[in-house]
């Protein structure tokens, strides 16, 4: 059996163990597995897309959920949205939201409108005191809030200005050296910051082609920049990164790559890096997001594709503890990592009316554990999915078996499977020459734990197509030798 190498695109075909397609599948450090498929909240629909998400932890610990669309900014409480606006946002039509949590106060900003607070206690958002508007705003462990991209009075539009409010106080950003409120530009290199967030005790502040690490030096500088060394690395996008604990993992304009605070690592060349750029569209890379899957170690991608006129309809990932891709592909607005209100046997109507009408998710799953988080997102409707159901339909496709001169046969294709899917059926593929168009040969079903597959050519492929939930660790397709031409 050959071992699996995951899903490498970018590499030779003839590389043993690699899977060139594969769809609904990730790679978990058990092999690989069927996607958890998404399952429906028990959460009333925003009515629209989200712009943008945050489940936010008070010093206490109370968690409370915010979405926001383009005019609005919603609670969510017994299931159900809250409008917890100030009054209608402008927003516009490429606005998102940027939500940072300051002590027991949620802070959101989107450029458009002024920045906004909601206190403890307070039944409404209200505009934070003095603050810019901007872009991005991040918390820092020294007890300020910093805004990125930022339009006030004084200054105007600054797309490579950073604000700091004064030390332990959101609501006062007039620069004063007592109180360490200050302002000031990134223009070591050009363009407008895209992305921003923390990093352990640092700021990190990105362009589209540079990384500013950013740290607390007290009064009168306040902040100190400095521009890591990297080329051309940076962001493309507000949430084109994620933190995945100890470094962020990022989309580059033309790589992607992990930070850590000290130099920019690049992951994916030579597996997924052509592959990617070739099928996103350039037009929305920008719209690219990210989110840290922490229960399946997993960074999932979404993006435009080739096809896509700027919705996200495509979704590869990562999996940082193996360092394997796959491909998962989902209509996401939004992201989000939703922790579980949790339910009783009392509580199960809220999912369905019947008991064979439940959810398909095991018993023991976080999605029905309160404090429970998974993997979620909003799709263009505003409707929240949470990704903890059992596989659908999925496949893989191998590399290519063979040799350019002797042409082989093979007659059966085995799968190592640890967890077996309720149906797999494998389709044979061959081609005379390597870089020639595949001719699709025999199709048959798993029998006996092995495809039966019958075929001649110098280079075979195989496609399996399964249902349910599975585990698959590594693959066999023994040539026989059937003479030279």
């Amino acid at each position: 059996m050959t071992p699996l190498k995951g899903w490498l695109p970018d590499a030779d075909p003839t590389t043993p163990g690699l899977f060139t397609d594969c769809q609904h599948v990730i790679s978990s450090v058990a092999g690989y597995a069927g996607a958890p498929a998404p399952i429906a909240a028990a959460v009333a629909s925003l009515g629209t897309d989200a712009r943008g998400a945050i489940v936010a932890t008070d010093l206490n610990g109370n968690r409370s959920i915010y979405a926001g669309t383009q005019t609005a900014l919603n609670l969510l409480a017994s299931g159900a949205w809250s409008n917890v606006s100030k009054a209608a946002y402008v927003g516009s039509s490429e606005s998102r939201w940027s939500f940072a949590q300051f002590g027991n106060t949620t802070l959101a900003s989107n450029l458009a409108d002024p920045m906004q607070e909601f206190k403890q206690g307070a039944s409404k958002f209200a505009d934070v005191p003095t603050a810019p508007k901007a872009k991005l705003i991040v918390t820092a462990n020294n007890n300020f809030v910093l805004a990125f991209y930022t339009n006030e009075a004084t200054y105007g539009v600054s797309p490579d200005r950073w604000w700091c409010c004064a030390q332990n106080n959101q609501d006062d950003w007039a620069p004063n050296v007592s109180t360490s409120a200050n302002t000031g530009r990134l223009i070591a290199n050009q363009g407008p910051i895209t992305a921003a967030g923390t990093l352990g005790d640092y700021v990190v502040a990105y362009k589209n082609q540079a990384i500013f690490l950013g740290s607390f030096v007290g009064s009168p500088v306040v902040w100190q920049w400095n521009m890591i060394p990297g080329g051309t690395a940076g962001c493309i996008g507000q949430d084109a990164w994620c933190n995945i604990g100890g470094a962020h993992f990022v989309v580059g304009p033309d790589m992607m790559w992990t930070f850590d605070g000290t130099r920019p690592q690049y992951v994916g060349v030579g597996e997924t890096r052509d592959w990617f750029y070739q099928n996103s569209n350039p037009a929305w890379r920008y719209r690219t997001q990210a989110i840290y899957d922490k229960i399946h170690k997993l960074v999932r991608v979404a993006y435009p594709s080739t096809q896509s006129t700027g919705a996200l309809d495509a979704t590869l990932t990562y999996n940082i503890a193996t360092k394997m891709w796959s491909r998962d592909d989902l209509n996401i607005a939004t992201f989000l990592n939703f922790v579980q209100p949790g339910t009783t046997i009392d509580g199960l109507n809220t999912y369905a009316a019947t008991i064979n009408a439940l959810p398909n998710v095991p018993v023991d799953s976080p999605f029905w554990s309160a404090g429970g988080e998974a993997a979620s997102y909003f799709d263009k409707t505003g409707k929240l999915w949470n990704l903890n159901g059992v596989t659908g339909a999925s496949y893989v496709m191998t590399g290519d078996v063979g040799d350019d001169d002797g042409v082989s046969m093979i007659d059966r294709v085995r799968v190592r499977y640890s967890l077996w899917p309720a149906t797999a059926v494998c389709s044979g593929f061959y081609k005379m020459s390597e870089g020639a168009a595949l001719v699709p040969g025999p199709v048959n079903a798993l029998n006996d734990g092995k495809f039966d597959i019958r075929q001649s050519a110098r280079f075979h492929r195989f496609r399996i197509d399964m249902t349910g939930a599975h585990i698959e660790t590594a693959y066999d397709a023994q040539p026989r030798p059937a003479g030279r031409r």
